[in-house]
C-alpha cells in the first residue's frame, strides 16, 4: 500500500490560528525575540530539555537551525513552528513535530516549550489543540506520540488536557540535560478526535 500526499511548504507562509495562539514556521526574522525568550528562561527550560550547545542562542547557530527547518519539511522529516500570543504577537514558545514515520505507521512525535514569564497560562495546551487538525487533516497522519519526564505535572496535564492517553513508561528513553531520563508515553489518534 502507498501513501502519497503534497508536502506543505515551509515558505508558502503557512500559519495555523488557535484561539490565543497564532503558530507560524520560524523564519530568519524571529531570531531576537526566540534568543531573548531562551536566555529569559534558560534556568526554567534546562531540566526539562537536551543539553544546550554552547552557541545555541548565536545568530549563527539560529541561521543553521533555520536552514534544518527548511530542509526537514522538504522531506518530510519534521514541521517546526513557533507559537505567539494572537493578542501581542509576543513569541510564546515553540513545537516541533519530528520523527515522521509513514507507511503503515502514519505517525509523528511532538514537542514543545514555553518560555517561563508565559508558562501554566494554557498558552501551550492551545498551541497543541491547533495543531492537532494539521497533523491528522493535512499531514494525513494517524498517530501523535509525546513523551515526557515523570516529574514533569504541567507538561503530563498538558497531554491529558488536549486528550492523550498514557501508553507506557520507558526507561532512560531520552538524554535530558545531559542524563538519560525515564520517560512516560502518550499519544492520540486521529480517531479518538472522531465524534
Amino acid at each position: 500500500m502507498v501513501f502519497l500526499r503534497s508536502v506543505p511548504s515551509i515558505d508558502s507562509g503557512l500559519v495555523l490560528y488557535g484561539r490565543e495562539v497564532t503558530l507560524k514556521v520560524p523564519q530568519l526574522s524571529d531570531f531576537r525575540q526566540w534568543s531573548d525568550l531562551r536566555e529569559e528562561s534558560r534556568e526554567f527550560l534546562v531540566p526539562w530539555e537536551p543539553t544546550w550547545p554552547r552557541d545555541d542562542l548565536t545568530k549563527g547557530a539560529f541561521r543553521r537551525r533555520i536552514r534544518r527547518y527548511h530542509q526537514d519539511v522538504r522531506e518530510d522529516r519534521a514541521y517546526p513552528f513557533f507559537a505567539y500570543e494572537s493578542e501581542t504577537a509576543r513569541l510564546v514558545g515553540g513545537l516541533t513535530l519530528s520523527n515522521v514515520r509513514r507507511g503503515v505507521a502514519q505517525a509523528i512525535s511532538l514537542g514543545y516549550w514555553v518560555g517561563q514569564p508565559f508558562s501554566r497560562r494554557g498558552l501551550m495546551s492551545d498551541a497543541v489543540a491547533t495543531i492537532t487538525p494539521f497533523i491528522f487533516d493535512q499531514l494525513g497522519l494517524h498517530r501523535l506520540e509525546a513523551a515526557c519526564l515523570p516529574s514533569n505535572a504541567a507538561s503530563i496535564g498538558l497531554l491529558r488536557k488536549c486528550g492523550f492517553s498514557e501508553e507506557g513508561y520507558a526507561r532512560q528513553y531520552l538524554k535530558i540535560n545531559g542524563q538519560w531520563q525515564d520517560h512516560i508515553l502518550f499519544a492520540l489518534l486521529s480517531d479518538d478526535l472522531l465524534p
